[in-house]
């Protein structure tokens, strides 16, 4: 006689859940390799034409019509962001959406700061 085990941390919402991810990103669990998308990558969507794509690429166009992170996409759609991120690489790869890495914060040259400094400490 074979036992049945059950999974006590999943019930079925999460089961269900798993299933929808899972068909959701053809069972990928993370881009192809094509974009490097992080938390901060601007997702702007390059094209308004969605025809063939599954509701959640959809929905990804039309928040990106601006630029928004990875990270926000992935919260608005509710889904885990290695899921986000396969669609977001399928759109790039589509040429329907852009990515870029957010602006680098440019600091001013320490050597300056400290010539500011010492003509404060001479007022």
């Amino acid at each position: 006689m074979t036992a049945v085990y059950a999974m006590p941390e999943l019930d079925d919402l999460d089961a269900r859940d798993l299933a929808r991810i899972y068909v959701i990103t053809g069972g990928r669990v993370g881009p192809s390799g094509r974009t490097r998308i992080d938390l901060v990558t601007l997702v702007v969507a390059a094209a308004a034409e969605s025809a063939g794509r599954g509701p959640e690429q959809r929905s990804i166009l039309r928040m990106c019509a601006t630029p928004l992170s990875a990270a926000e996409c992935s919260a608005y759609l509710r889904l885990p962001f290695s899921a986000t991120a396969v669609l977001i690489d399928d759109l790039v790869a589509a040429g329907l959406a852009v990515t870029r890495a957010p602006r680098a914060q440019v600091l001013p040259d320490p050597d300056l700061l400290q010539e500011v400094l010492r003509g404060l400490q001479r007022l």
